[in-house]
């Protein structure tokens, strides 16, 4: 269980193809705070640690994770938002987060607000997701507010400490990007559909 606040940014150092599997590893400032078998979030995806060495540590993504997630794309270099699974008595700063992505979006438009950027992302719904206007979204990890909410489509605001402490900062028209819808909205959407 995540709270989609990122605690830090990791740097992908390798990455290698293993029978269907990926084994990625991440170059982090909190990896010797880590320990084998830990969850850790990466933007927005749950995947535990299977080993570490130095300031990187090694996690495993398999075929399921491939398919529905944006980590095929991923690179050598690229930038990913980091977040431990929540302890018990934490303040819950964001919202819940299970980190089980439910599909990826599509950046379609920035926009520059004065001091903060509204973002939009269009996404399949075809998945029979949703979002609501002031409701959750998590977005590669981050806890966010739905600002406007169309079919297939919503934004959220981005203030300066988000952009500049996350990967929306490398964000650009096209880029694709995992989506956990709210688990609450979910669990009653679907007992609503199963009640019509």
């Amino acid at each position: 269980m995540f709270t989609g606040i990122i605690e830090t940014l990791g740097s992908i150092k390798n990455i290698e193809k293993s029978d269907t599997n990926l084994q990625i590893t991440i170059e982090t400032l909190i990896t010797p705070e880590l320990k084998i078998d830990q969850s850790v979030a990466h933007n927005g995806i749950c995947l535990t640690v299977i080993a570490i060495s130095g300031n990187s540590y090694t996690v495993t993504a398999i075929d399921e994770t491939i398919r529905k997630t944006n980590i095929a794309s991923w690179k050598v270099g690229d930038m990913v938002n980091l977040e431990r699974a929540m302890k018990l008595g934490d303040r819950l700063d964001g919202h819940i987060v299970q980190g089980h992505v439910d599909q990826i979006g599509i950046c379609e438009k920035i926009e520059s607000r004065d001091g903060s950027w509204q973002f939009t992302f269009g996404y399949d719904k075809n998945f029979n997701n949703l979002t609501i206007e002031k409701g959750s979204i998590t977005i590669n990890g981050v806890s966010l507010t739905v600002v406007n909410s169309e079919d297939s489509k919503f934004s959220v605001a981005i203030i300066p400490y988000t952009f500049a402490n996350t990967n929306f900062k490398n964000f650009e028209t096209g880029t694709i990007v995992n989506l956990e819808f709210d688990v609450i909205g979910k669990y009653v959407s679907r007992l609503y559909a199963s009640r019509h």
